[in-house]
């Protein structure tokens, strides 16, 4: 559990930008293509791109350079292949129908009077072409077509067939309750398979029905009979109801609205939660799948310190960090979001124990403490006084027998200290660097530096830290 808080502390509000507007942009790709082969190829996609994921995780290194080719290439079979359909939704009236629109928000075809006028037509033998667009795009198949964007009726579907009409030739495209274009060339069907009283009507409509998703109803002039055809099945629909049935299947009006209705929002909403999940996933995978790894110096910041203390000593002034996050954050860190503090409030006088915890370490938001090194960090504080302290020469070694120091002077022979009240307190000498007798043979003098034993024992402002040793040398009696 503390994992888990841990890892959602650390998501920064650009995170959740970033996997908000990612599966957005991701929903409405499927609001847009669903039904479409479009669809199907991204579906495609988004599964070879998890099996890379799995490939990279357990070391495939071939497997998965293999399926990262085919990706890209699947990527561009999109783009050329399928064109139309990309075009057909760019070509939206307006940006909110990409950005927000639903497409399950279209006009009713008014399916009776359509069926009433084609069933009229076979009754007076005036032969008709109509056809019933689907998701894909008809513009490079179709040619010709006058533009026409009139409200359906049986009136106006009679005169645009009328054998004296310049238009009746040709094909009438119908969506929703417009006639959108009349006199409309479709591509003729070249299969040995369909009866020979076929004439040029029926093989426009099998051949549009082969090679688009398109639905397409015949008037015969010959039969009197009326013909539907939907991809590669042609067949005669004898009775009004079949064809109103096939024609609500086409256009997506059915008797049960309503239950459509809840299915289409029950959709919309597993298919956002879908692609929110997703995103997540792939953000998950970005940033903890490939992590990367530095080291950082970084100073100790000493905080909420006794104002009457002062800290004397530490064992060490600046702390090695190993950060891991994903390689962009690593290398975005900027001097300052990286920071180690260490909490002065309980600090006794005197030497004191810290070990660096996650605690003590500010990191931005997706970065990750590894290790610190060292992790114990030895601090000296107490209260700062000041105290004379007498010099000592500290000899060293033994002079020849023959000789003896009889007199030795010091210049200064005190000096001021600055310290901890603590340590000072039983503190009375200070001496100097070793000073060897070896090597004396006469009188003489010498500057030597003084040592410091405590090392939160410094030489006040003022004191020099060179004594001046002057001594004189006789012959032993």
């Amino acid at each position: 559990m503390s994992q888990l808080l841990a890892f959602f502390s650390n998501i920064r509000w650009q995170d959740v930008v970033d996997i908000t507007l990612n599966s957005y942009i991701l929903f409405r790709l499927y609001i847009l293509f669903r039904g479409t082969n479009v669809f199907r190829v991204l579906i495609g996609i988004a599964l070879l791109w998890f099996f890379q994921r799995i490939a990279v995780s357990m070391g495939l290194i071939v497997t998965s350079w293999a399926i990262q080719g085919i990706t890209a290439v699947a990527a561009l079979i999109i783009i050329v292949v399928f064109r139309n359909e990309i075009r057909s939704v760019l070509q939206a009236r307006n940006l909110k129908a990409i950005l927000w629109g639903f497409s399950d928000k279209t006009v009713n075809t008014p399916v009776e009077i359509i069926v009433e006028s084609v069933y009229e037509l076979a009754r007076t033998r005036t032969g008709a072409l109509i056809v019933f667009p689907g998701k894909e795009d008809l513009e490079e198949v179709v040619q010709g077509g006058t533009p026409w964007h009139g409200l359906v009726s049986q009136e106006m579907i009679t005169s645009i067939f009328w054998h004296d009409n310049p238009v009746h030739d040709g094909a009438a495209i119908i969506k929703g309750n417009q006639v959108t274009e009349v006199g409309v060339i479709l591509p003729l069907s070249h299969r040995d398979d369909l009866p020979s009283h076929y004439g040029t009507r029926h093989r426009a409509g099998a051949g549009l029905a082969e090679t688009t998703d398109a639905l397409v109803v015949v008037a015969s002039e010959e039969r009197g009979n009326v013909v539907l055809a939907k991809g590669s099945h042609m067949r005669v629909i004898s009775r009004k109801e079949e064809l109103a049935r096939a024609l609500r299947e086409h256009v997506g009006v059915t008797a049960e609205e309503w239950t459509y209705l809840r299915k289409g929002k029950l959709e919309i909403g597993m298919a956002a939660l879908a692609s929110i999940l997703f995103i997540t996933g792939v953000w998950f995978s970005f940033t903890r799948g490939l992590d990367a790894l530095v080291t950082l110096e970084i100073p100790i910041e000493y905080m909420n310190r006794d104002p009457e203390m002062q800290i004397l000593d530490t064992s060490v002034n600046a702390v090695h960090l190993d950060l891991s996050g994903s390689g962009a954050l690593i290398k975005s860190i900027r001097p300052g979001q990286v920071q180690v503090r260490l909490d002065l409030n309980k600090a006794a006088a005197g030497h004191n124990t810290f070990t660096i915890t996650d605690e003590n370490v500010a990191l931005p938001p997706g970065v990750f403490l590894k290790r610190v090194k060292p992790s114990v960090v030895e601090v000296t504080v107490d209260v700062p006084v000041k105290k004379k302290l007498a010099v000592q020469v500290d000899w060293v070694g033994k002079l020849p027998e023959h000789l003896v120091i009889t007199e030795a002077k010091l210049e200064p022979e005190s000096i001021w200290v600055i310290g901890g009240k603590r340590i000072l307190q039983n503190v009375s000498t200070i001496y100097t660097e070793n000073v060897p007798l070896d090597n004396i043979r006469r009188t003489g003098e010498m500057t030597v530096g003084l040592k410091l034993d405590l090392a939160s024992v410094k030489i006040a402002p003022g004191s020099t830290d060179r004594i001046k040793v002057a001594y004189l040398v006789k012959e032993r009696i």
